[in-house]
């Protein structure tokens, strides 16, 4: 039994070494994408609003690394709004290029596709603010709690 704790505990160790390693790997490289985009920026001359709505979805990756690197939890909604971004990004640049025939639908179709990650934004923003995680009902009420004693006092 002993022996079979100790090697959890390892393995548990072994697991957040990997995240760790994993983390700084994932992290290196956003900031070595984002400073190489940006040098091209610099080195044409001028930006374009492509090249600014890239380093926009560099930043939200960057941001999600950090917020997992701190809390451990993958913020999903990072992820929808890295998705808005680059739907955005084909919306304003690459359907330009399309054909007259399909441009109409794909317009409508990309259209959509915004609303609906917005709307689904919006509905994981209402239900972890009311009703989260066990974790965060217990700080929620532990704060109230600490507050509530200091106006006693």
């Amino acid at each position: 039994m002993k022996l079979v704790r100790r090697l959890q505990q390892l393995g548990n160790t072994f697991v957040d070494l990997f995240h760790l390693v994993a983390l700084f790997v994932i992290g290196g490289t956003i900031i070595w994408s984002a400073a190489y985009e940006y040098l091209y920026i610099m080195d044409k001359g001028r930006a374009e609003l492509k090249d600014i709505l890239l380093l926009f979805i560099y930043l939200e990756l960057g941001a999600m690394v950090g917020i997992y690197f701190k809390t451990h939890r993958l913020p999903v909604q990072f992820l929808i709004y890295i998705a808005i971004t680059a739907l955005s990004r084909h919306l304003v640049i690459d359907v330009q290029k399309v054909s007259d025939d399909f441009h109409l639908y794909l317009l409508l179709v990309i259209t959509f596709a915004i609303v609906l990650l917005s709307v689904a934004v919006l509905i994981l923003t209402y239900t972890s603010y009311n009703y989260g995680r066990p974790e965060d009902n217990i700080q929620r009420n532990q704060a109230k709690l600490d507050a509530e004693n200091q106006k006693t006092d």
